[in-house]
């Protein structure tokens, strides 16, 4: 089973690469939007949980997350290995992931992290906001706040898989296929 972390900051390509990943590599993709957005409109226990926190303005906690998570592993028992999009987001995640892939027998094989430098990711971000309708890649001052998010929570998980050898920073800045390239290299390495 191959289970592969992509990370990288808002703009850095994750959706073009992961399409890529998933295609050549035969995974299943867990975003976990997608998996919020399945659990509210189905109304499931997970769903009703995250909903009150979400209505009072909380984070939905990670137990929360990772039960939507496992849920969906367990759906896929049959799958040659996961992509995880978006999550985890913080170490404290990328631990409960770890024991989570742990009592299915599995593990984080890698983690690829698109670098792209921050005027690349404005202006990609601010090119995007013209086609994608999305607000929050329209705005100079949002698109900042969302890059230091990122640089803030979520890249010490960088260092959480550094410390397992499991990091693999790939120069985000080039051709679709160059960059997939270079990522079909890191994952195969860690097979």
């Amino acid at each position: 089973m191959i289970n592969i972390v992509l990370f990288g900051p808002p703009g850095a390509g994750k959706g073009t690469q992961s399409e890529k990943i998933i295609d050549t590599f035969g995974l299943k993709h867990i975003s976990t939007g997608d998996l919020f957005r399945k659990h509210l409109g189905e109304g499931t226990e997970l769903g009703k949980k995250a909903q009150s926190y979400m209505d009072n303005g909380k984070l939905v906690p990670d137990d929360v997350v990772i039960g939507m998570v496992e849920d969906f592993l367990n759906a896929n028992t049959g799958a040659k290995g996961f992509i995880f999009d978006g999550f985890p987001r913080t170490v404290a995640q990328a631990e409960a992931l770890d024991e989570l892939l742990g009592n299915h027998n599995t593990q984080i094989n890698s983690m690829i992290m698109l670098d792209v430098p921050q005027d690349e990711l404005k202006k990609r971000l601010l090119e995007r906001g013209k086609t994608s309708g999305r607000a929050d890649d329209q705005n100079e001052e949002k698109i900042n706040v969302r890059i230091q998010e990122y640089l803030n929570k979520t890249l010490p998980v960088a260092a959480f898989y550094e410390e397992q050898g499991k990091t693999n920073k790939i120069n985000g800045v080039g051709t679709i296929d160059g960059i997939f390239e270079e990522i079909s290299s890191a994952i195969e390495a860690h097979l």
